[in-house]
């Protein structure tokens, strides 16, 4: 896909000829607007490692265990819909009122969840959040594609990245810490004072870019792609209900799940995305596959560390810390000069690097298996993803007209929803049916998400008609 030939392309209008001082994402032209938008990463990579390691603590505190699926799904449920409005938002009328307000929302889920009195109401604060992320990472998405040529869009999906690295540092070390020595709630209570400094940061810019694009696009809103949205969270959050219960009642909103999602995402997601056709739909779904599989696995890694083994949340949290390390390095490899010619291969050796990591930390069930195994095997998946990751970003963006990179940045961010809350709420799924809490229970979680991984190694080639 390129530009209509009636106007400047996107590169054109936003990439004049630059001095030795303007090159580059931190030179002087976009050294502002890096440090927020990577700003606002660091905010949910925070909160992300955070979380994971406060979740145990949460769900017992609040015998919630038999929700504990759930209180992860139930974020990623409300994104859907919140992503698909974001890159109508930012399409017709710029990226900075859904940054803004994702910003604003994402802080209130924090309060609510941090103040919760029952698992219930902790979902609920938890799904406010998946609000406020939705609306942000599109935004996030559009900016990148507006804002920087595409000369530069590697180094920022690789500056993303490595957001990620301190976080994943410090962050198992200071929510443990605060959740063992003040109690989990400060976990969630204390982040919404970092909203503050990624909307300072990239304001002056997002303001000229708000600007450019008042006076060259429209005002209305697709409504029907907001309805389908809707229905697909709908449909999405029923059949998370429906497999949580697990009895006879359960196949009613089980159908009435399948009955709105499955209309929603064919209409929603790229033609052709659910058989792989070659090019952007396998581009959307490879995003799904490989988010779905790693973060299902993830999720329950402290949980079986803390339960299995006895770890400390601490000890269990940090497990994952080489997993935000060695992504960092990942996305910085594909952002050299030479990937672009081998983003099919990348992907490939991503989508193996991740299966290997999930069927490595399975092994941690087994007791006479040192514990630290689980590191070792996380970074091998990080450095996965992050090759995966940042590379489907890439070809994504490099498909994109100007004036539909919201919506395309929308599909990504979507199948990468979904495929958290299918495969996330199916893990859920097969932990309360083989027994909450058992070896069982966690051995095919982590079998499952082998395989799916798999899967997208196998589709990967299908993405080489996706280059220009």
């Amino acid at each position: 896909m390129t530009a209509p030939a009636s106007r400047p392309t996107q590169d054109q209008r936003l990439d004049p000829p630059q001095g030795p001082d303007q090159d580059g994402v931190l030179g002087s032209r976009y050294r502002a607007l890096t440090l927020g938008i990577v700003s606002c990463v660091l905010l949910v990579a925070f909160e992300a490692t955070a979380v994971n390691t406060a979740m145990p603590v949460a769900a017992r505190a609040l015998h919630g265990l038999g929700l504990y699926a759930f209180a992860f799904s139930g974020y990623f449920t409300s994104s859907l819909l919140a992503m698909v409005v974001s890159g109508e938002w930012s399409d017709k009328r710029g990226p900075l009122g859904p940054l803004a307000a994702g910003i604003a929302t994402f802080g209130v889920g924090l309060l609510i969840a941090g103040s919760a009195q029952n698992m219930w109401v902790f979902v609920a604060g938890r799904a406010v959040q998946g609000l406020g992320g939705g609306l942000l990472i599109v935004a996030l998405y559009v900016v990148v594609g507006r804002a920087y040529p595409e000369r530069l869009r590697p180094s920022v999906f690789a500056a993303f990245s490595a957001s990620w690295v301190l976080p994943s540092i410090v962050g198992p070390v200071i929510s443990g810490t605060v959740t063992q020595q003040f109690g989990w709630r400060w976990v969630f209570l204390s982040i919404p004072v970092l909203v503050v400094l990624p909307v300072a940061l990239m304001l002056p810019q997002l303001r000229r870019l708000q600007a450019e694009d008042a006076t060259e696009r429209g005002w209305a809103l697709d409504r029907r792609r907001i309805l389908l949205a809707l229905a697909l969270a709908t449909g999405a959050g029923l059949l998370q209900y429906a497999g949580q219960r697990l009895d006879a009642f359960a196949l009613v909103p089980a159908a009435a799940g399948l009955l709105l999602l499955v209309p929603a995402a064919s209409r929603l997601l790229p033609r052709g995305m659910f058989r792989a056709a070659r090019g952007l739909p396998t581009v959307i779904l490879l995003r799904g596959l490989a988010a779905g599989a790693f973060f299902a696995a993830e999720a329950f890694i402290p949980l079986m560390l803390v339960t299995q083994r006895g770890l400390s949340p601490t000890l269990a949290g940090l497990s994952l810390t080489s997993g935000g390390l060695s992504w960092a390095l990942g996305s910085w490899l594909q952002g050299r000069p030479w990937a672009d010619r081998r983003r099919s291969l990348l992907i490939r050796t991503g989508f193996v690097m991740s299966a290997l990591a999930i069927a490595g930390s399975g092994l941690a069930l087994v007791h006479t298996v040192p514990a630290y195994v689980v590191a070792i095997a996380w970074a091998v998946g990080g450095a996965g993803m992050g090759m995966t990751i940042a590379s489907v970003g890439v070809l994504m963006l490099s498909l994109s007209d100007a004036d539909d990179t919201g919506e395309n940045s929308a599909s990504l961010q979507v199948s990468d929803a979904l495929g958290n809350v299918l495969l996330t709420g199916s893990a859920g799924v097969l932990f309360t049916t083989l027994g909450a809490g058992t070896p069982a229970g966690f051995a095919a979680i982590f079998a499952t998400m082998t395989a799916v991984s798999l899967i997208g190694a196998a589709v990967s080639g299908r993405t080489r008609a996706a280059a220009r």
